[in-house]
């Protein structure tokens, strides 16, 4: 048989896969499609049963129909909204929500509840871990570990001995035990008596609110940190360090305090430059960190939980509901008496919280983003190092090279050989921290 014939077989045969695979990745989402209708209708009917009405409206209706009911929408990322969906084009899930607004001008109101900040919802856990910030005369600020790196002295620290103040921000469905359980262990002792760490738990994760009122967006987020961290505190200076979906609130941090900001280190930021063809900047963000796939089996998963908002809230009120049972049947598998803070901090959230995070916060965040580097940008005060590694199948290398083609004077862009979104920080955590020394050495005395 001559190469032209084998070519030509072999590129039929591969032409056949990828239609199969085409095939039953469209069977697949479409049968989503109609199980998340179905799942629409069955929250809808058991919320009223429990709570009287929805205190979260879902977003299953069209586009322009649930811009124009409510307001608040405008805050809200096109990524809610214009998730690809055959039954949504079709109309069928429009009506649960017409639905909703028919009865609340029958009833004479709009739908509001009063307090809904300290009310749990039936579908998510309630135990006492998860509900504490629920409770009469909690303090309604995210949760923060302080970690001072300082030595016993008598007097305080003056001139260039003044203590300097670093924030930690993680990344989607983690929590601050992301770096206190790895790069806070391999400071230097060098730093004694210089830095004060700032770890947060963004809010809607780990032991921080999650309040089912909040649609968090970045400028929850940003208010929430000013809140919990920079006012009480009184920091008039301090160095960010984000990961993943941390980069684009601490991007939003810094924008809002450029004169306070003495470095900004982002590692795997999710950037999308600003669409200049009218392509919706947010949706252009869902479909690339979370396109619909069924392989990777992650990836799948990620596709699934962000795609469709009913499903996930079922998957959540299985696991994240029952996140106690889980954790105890995982212990006994693997023989262990403590489980790693990764696989605690997966189910510590709402499906609130993970799903408006995911939309709201990354998805929408991705607007904004280039107005906050503009004015980075603009201010020639800070740098921005990224860092970045080659095999990042969560966030495309690919964002921070766009980053830092657009913005090539304010950004710095390090590239891990072999180290994925995770391993970039998890398996050089003593490598990463002396970077973020040199980093924070380096600002010291330098300006862009």
């Amino acid at each position: 048989m001559s190469a032209g014939n084998l070519a030509g077989k072999w590129t039929r045969k591969c032409g056949r896969t990828l239609l199969a695979i085409g095939s039953v990745t469209c069977v697949v989402f479409l049968f989503l499609d109609f199980l998340d209708a179905v799942l629409c209708v069955f929250f809808k009917v058991v919320d009223e049963f429990f709570e009287g009405e929805a205190r979260t409206p879902c977003y299953c209706g069209n586009d322009g129909e649930n811009k124009g009911m409510e307001s608040e929408t405008l805050s809200e990322s096109e990524s809610l909204y214009g998730r690809r969906n055959v039954l949504r084009k079709m109309g069928f899930l429009g009506f649960a929500r017409k639905w909703e607004m028919y009865r609340k001008k029958k009833d004479g109101g709009d739908g509001s509840i009063n307090g809904s900040l300290a009310v749990n919802r039936w579908s998510d856990c309630g135990c006492n871990s998860c509900v504490s910030w629920t409770k009469k005369g909690y303090d309604h600020k995210l949760h923060v570990v302080v970690t001072h790196l300082l030595h016993v002295r008598t007097e305080a620290p003056t001139g260039d001995e003044a203590v300097e103040n670093v924030i930690f921000l993680h990344g989607f469905l983690s929590s601050s035990s992301f770096w206190t359980e790895t790069v806070f262990g391999h400071l230097s002792e060098s730093l004694k008596g210089h830095y004060r760490l700032f770890a947060v738990d963004l809010l809607g994760f780990g032991r921080s609110p999650k309040p089912n009122d909040s649609m968090y967006t970045l400028l929850d987020h940003v208010e929430m940190i000013d809140k919990s961290v920079i006012s009480p505190f009184q920091l008039n200076s301090f160095h960010l360090v984000a990961h993943s979906m941390g980069c684009i609130i601490a991007l939003a941090l810094a924008a809002k305090y450029p004169n306070f900001v003495k470095s900004v280190t982002l590692v795997a930021p999710p950037y999308f430059p600003s669409a200049k063809d009218g392509t919706r900047t947010s949706l252009m963000a869902l479909n690339k960190l979370a396109g619909k796939t069924l392989w990777p089996p992650l990836a799948f998963g990620k596709s699934v939980m962000s795609w469709y908002e009913h499903v996930g809230r079922c998957f959540c009120f299985l696991f994240c509901r029952n996140h106690r049972t889980w954790e105890m049947i995982l212990k006994l598998l693997t023989l262990r008496s403590e489980l790693s803070f990764t696989e605690v901090d997966l189910t510590r959230h709402t499906h609130h919280s993970a799903w408006h995070n995911m939309h709201n916060t990354i998805c929408g965040g991705a607007t904004s983003t280039d107005e906050h580097l503009e004015i980075l940008n603009e201010s020639r005060t800070v740098k921005v190092r990224i860092i970045h590694g080659d095999q990042d199948m969560e966030v495309p290398l690919e964002c921070s090279k766009e980053m830092k083609m657009k913005f090539p004077e304010l950004v710095e862009l390090n590239i891990v050989r072999n180290a994925d979104h995770i391993s970039v920080i998890f398996h050089r955590a003593k490598d990463f921290a002396k970077d973020l020394e040199d980093i924070w050495a380096s600002s010291r005395n330098c300006s862009i």
